[in-house]
């Protein structure tokens, strides 16, 4: 599973009419790779869960989005899982089918629930509008196989 998780002040997401919107929190773009296992799940969830990536009272990174009380948006992005080793065109090769992405995508919102986190979630397989604004900026890249 790979992951960019953005420390965002706020973040939104809209797909035609419907917008969902975050504050201070975490943009978390997410893609499950062919081959991801529930480890692969529970890795990135605890992860993004526990990341110390906010400010604490002197200034250094040492609180996570479950220190500050912080809100989740996971946008489902298969474009993550792209091989771009040969030619100019995006292998998308390399990414879960949609049947299998989405209930990954799924189980790892109720995972982050159920940590004690607020999440809202992307449109899956939609063309999607994703507004942030990245606080810091703060930006990283997490791969559960490589840990």
């Amino acid at each position: 599973m790979r992951a960019v998780v953005q420390r965002v002040a706020r973040a939104a997401v809209r797909c035609g009419e419907q917008e969902r919107a975050i504050g201070p929190g975490l943009g978390v773009l997410v893609a499950v790779v062919a081959g991801d296992t529930e480890e692969d799940l529970i890795y990135t969830a605890d992860k993004i869960a526990h990341l110390r990536i906010f400010d604490n009272e002197a200034g250094r990174m040492d609180r996570s989005v479950l220190d500050l009380g912080g809100e989740v948006l996971v946008v489902s992005q298969f474009t993550l899982a792209a091989n771009l080793a040969r030619g100019r065109r995006p292998d998308f090769t390399g990414a879960a089918r949609p049947e299998v992405a989405a209930p990954m995508v799924e189980a790892l919102v109720a995972r982050l629930r159920l940590a004690g986190l607020a999440v809202v979630e992307g449109f899956f397989g939609a063309n999607m509008a994703v507004a942030l604004v990245n606080d810091g900026p703060v930006t990283l890249w997490l791969d559960s196989r490589r840990r």
